[in-house]
């Protein structure tokens, strides 16, 4: 892979990242609510989902589910129905009396963040089918695919890694400043509506 093409998709990709999105507001909402290390399990179990992806891409998968209207559905209401979920259970959790001093919400376990992670990420087939769409266009023929595969790989995850970790650990300084004033439940209420928008979004979007 020439540096031309590697700098190119990894400025292209950073934009992609930088772009508010489920795996951005799962980021997000884990560090205000559970801190920003619970924040990163979470932040792992996306990353998981881009080796989902890429191994799809690479075995010709995403071809095959955007060729496939069901099953492309099905994955859409999944992902759709999740994202409320989500966004309706940390909603109702905002309402539930607690002292200042009491933590925002009991945290999950580390498994447990790590599935919500991935589950964001795997269930959302317009990711996929963007990623089948965006990585052919960075490969170059003449060139081992697997090691061209391997550095947009890396260069993916590290992106990500460091751009939803910046998220989440502005979300935990945010969470920490409202929480001395009593008003963190209406920052999770924003979250969780957000996730709900973005479910519906899905829900409500066409191949």
């Amino acid at each position: 892979m020439s540096t031309e093409i590697f700098l190119l998709y990894l400025g292209t990709w950073t934009l992609v990242a930088l772009a508010p999105g489920p795996a951005v507001m799962c980021a997000m909402t884990h560090s205000a609510r559970f801190g920003f290390r619970r924040a990163f399990i979470g932040i792992l179990g996306i990353q998981l989902g881009h080796f989902v992806f890429f191994g799809c891409v690479a075995f010709g998968l995403a071809a095959l589910l955007a060729s496939a209207t069901t099953a492309f559905t099905a994955l859409r209401v999944v992902g759709a129905f999740y994202l409320v979920y989500l966004g309706v259970r940390i909603v109702v959790s905002s309402f539930r009396s607690r002292s200042v001093d009491q933590p925002v919400a009991a945290p999950p376990t580390r498994a447990g963040l790590l599935l919500q992670g991935f589950a964001i990420q795997v269930t959302n087939p317009k990711a996929l089918l963007f990623m089948s769409a965006l990585l052919p266009q960075f490969v170059q023929p003449q060139q081992p695919l697997p090691l061209q595969l391997i550095i947009l790989l890396a260069t993916t995850i590290t992106v990500d890694l460091l751009v939803l970790s910046a998220y989440a650990y502005f979300a935990m300084r945010g969470a920490r400043s409202l929480r001395a004033t009593g008003r963190t439940a209406w920052l999770e209420r924003a979250f969780g509506a957000a996730l709900v928008l973005f479910g519906i979004r899905l829900l409500a979007a066409r191949k």
